[in-house]
């Protein structure tokens, strides 16, 4: 029986050792090393005072057959009314002969999508649209400037040396400054003029001003027939009952089951490789204060490539150099419990409490600090304690470990996000505040600026050692959903069990010119 040691219990790490022991038990042992507490990486749920906070925001929609077949083979789709359609009396799509969400906790909700921009007090469709609302809330001056920006600039394309000239291709210099310069600018700390083009190749990829006009007229004239739509502009998603968390926790439950060892507080501090065989050997690791060694047949690492190659031996100056200059940004969630929101309902959605309908709102004004903010109610009602008479809200920022905002005490952060909240509109006053959390993550989003120029030639050097395999987000520091994190690992697992050495099939995940969960309906 050959030992493959996998670091990190994250969708990847998880999705390698349940396929392993599921296909594949008597061959091999399987033990996960994660260095927190928690399961699910970015993807894990957090249970705070009975009120769950997702951290992130994941929507469960996949082009990929396969990864969406799995998560509804560890939680099949609802079969009955969710609590909040029943109380709305909400039609719903259901999988006939599936679990009752009112009844059963090991279930996937199939959910209505709702993400808008909220910019000057306004809400925007995200992604942008050109129904009247658009132009009446832009007015028709911006609206026509909008109009000539991005017919200038579908004629004079620039070359897409940087994710600026890539959105200012894509919608025009107008709607870039107004949607997407100041926000990129937030998320990452880079003004989008030192950004790779990659990023918006892997995000965006075919969504444009061209795509949003043709989905809103093919949804006029369809009339019902099938047609080709952007994830972007997708109307429905899945969501586990109790969020993503859920479905990473059922996983490790079932890998445990199958004789999977998944060692919690582990934190990887050595990779041990021999440059003759080009092997990795060995894993060092520090538990509750000790040192621990385990030697490894396989090595799936989903750690972050610059800790990863941090802990290797004999690594080349110019390796290391390109590793350690791979830039990462973190991640602040704070979550606010509060009795009522400052913010109009007028869609045509229903919604418990009558609140907005939104899973996610895009905050793209600078004036504030603040990104985006979830309304936990709305992706799941089971997410809430009592989610008819309180709105449990997540509000993300995005940092950088060690500076200003990330040294916060909890206390000041919360304080900071309350006021943004105030000046923004959305909330009255701080005695709407019923209750407060903070988490924060490290290196939640990999950067595609300083040495990642040069990851090719890291990606190379970490190839040569055959049995070493690099998988999801962090892993590949590639900014990959949580579908194609499990993609990588069914691509490690079919390398390992056919002793494939080429290992294009994993890196190549992800890179495809299609919009990245485009999907024909």
């Amino acid at each position: 029986m050959k030992r493959v040691v996998i670091i990190g219990a994250g969708p990847a790490g998880l999705t390698a050792g349940y396929e392993l022991l599921k296909q594949y038990s008597k061959n091999y042992e399987v033990i996960i090393l994660e260095a927190s507490q928690e399961i699910g990486g970015i993807s894990r749920t957090v249970c705070y005072h009975g009120n769950r906070m997702d951290i992130g925001g994941h929507r469960f929609f996949s082009k990929d057959q396969k990864v969406t077949n799995w998560w509804h083979e560890l939680l099949p789709v609802q079969g009955s009314p969710s609590y909040d359609d029943k109380k709305l009396e909400r039609a719903s799509a259901l999988q006939e002969g599936g679990p009752d969400p009112e009844k059963e906790d090991r279930v996937m909700l199939i959910r209505h999508r709702v993400s808008r921009i909220y910019y000057k007090k306004k809400f925007f469709d995200y992604p942008i649209s050109m129904k009247w609302q658009t132009i009446k809330n832009m007015g028709l001056l911006s609206t026509m400037k909008a109009g000539f920006s991005y017919l200038h600039a579908s004629v004079l394309k620039k070359p897409e040396t940087s994710l600026e000239n890539f959105y200012i291709n894509r919608f025009g210099k107008e709607l870039y400054s107004m949607f997407f310069e100041g926000y990129t600018e937030k998320l990452w700390g880079r003004h989008p003029r030192e950004i790779s083009a990659d990023w918006g190749a892997q995000r965006v990829k075919g969504l444009s001003i061209r795509v949003v006009l043709k989905d809103m007229f093919s949804k006029i004239f369809s009339h019902g027939k099938s047609r080709k739509v952007e994830t972007s502009l997708i109307e429905e998603f899945f969501y586990p009952k109790f969020g993503p968390g859920q479905l990473w926790e059922t996983t490790a439950q079932k890998i445990q089951n199958m004789g999977g060892t998944i060692n919690k507080g582990c934190k990887v501090i050595g990779v041990q490789t021999d440059n003759k065989t080009n092997q990795a050997t060995g894993i060092l690791y520090e538990c509750e204060g000790k040192q621990h060694t385990l030697t490894a047949d396989y090595v799936i690492s989903s750690m972050p490539l610059k800790d990863l190659v941090a802990a290797m031996n004999d690594v080349p100056k110019d390796i290391s150099a390109i590793a350690a200059g791979l830039p990462y940004r973190d991640f602040v969630t704070v979550g606010l419990l509060v009795n009522k929101l400052n913010l109009k309902n007028e869609t045509a959605i229903r919604t418990l409490g009558n609140i907005v309908p939104d899973c996610w709102i895009y905050v793209q004004d600078t004036g504030v600090k603040l990104g985006r903010i979830q309304i936990f109610n709305n992706w799941s009602s089971y997410m809430v304690q009592k989610p008819e008479d309180t709105v449990w809200i997540g509000l993300e920022y995005f940092c950088t470990e060690g500076d200003d905002f990330w040294n916060m005490s909890q206390e000041q952060c919360v304080n900071l996000a309350i006021d943004e909240l105030i000046s923004m509109g959305v909330i009255q006053g701080k005695d709407v505040i019923l209750d407060s959390h903070r988490e924060r993550v490290q290196k939640a989003y990999p950067s595609y600026f300083d040495t990642y120029a040069n990851i090719d030639d890291l990606i190379t050097y970490l190839n040569k050692y055959d049995n070493l395999y690099c998988v999801g987000r962090n892993g590949q520091h590639r900014y990959n959903n949580m579908d194609h994190s499990m993609a990588t690992a069914f691509e490690t697992v079919s390398n390992i069990v056919t002793e494939k050495k080429d290992k294009a099939n994993i890196w190549n995940v992800n890179t495809e010119k299609e919009y990245h969960e485009e999907k024909k309906k």
